[in-house]
């Protein structure tokens, strides 16, 4: 039996930065794409990915705002979010973290931090999906 491939959603506002994450995934997960935060909601309902990389700074709905709306959503809330910013630092840190974000990526980062970061939590969390 063929196990199914792990859905991300990437949500960030510049292009270049999705098709770079979606390169570093490789073909091993199915990949989504959103560019704001209320197109990754709407995404995220429609699809109930395993995991959303969620770029923090974003037009129409950052990234704090859309993680807060996934949390408290019944649908949702159970969708792991890491958190991903160019302008982070340790309070940024903690505030994505009490948000709900179950990690956090200092952008830039390489493919074995991403991938360090994202497979230990779907391997925790893809039977519960």
């Amino acid at each position: 039996m063929q196990q199914k491939r792990a859905t991300i959603l990437i949500a960030d506002d510049e292009e270049s930065v999705r098709r770079v994450v979606i390169k570093m995934l490789g073909s091993k997960y199915v990949a989504l794409e959103a560019k704001n935060g209320e197109e990754a909601l709407q995404l995220a309902r429609a699809n109930r990915p395993n995991v959303i990389l969620m770029d923090m700074f974003m037009p129409k709905m950052d990234g704090c705002t859309a993680c807060f709306e996934l949390k408290k959503d019944e649908i949702t809330r159970v969708i792991l979010v890491v958190a991903m910013t160019g302008r982070g630092g340790p309070l940024e840190e903690k505030l994505v973290l009490a948000m709900g974000a179950k990690g956090y990526l200092s952008k830039p980062f390489d493919q074995k931090e991403l991938l360090n970061k994202i497979t230990p939590l779907l391997k925790n969390n893809i039977l519960k999906l």
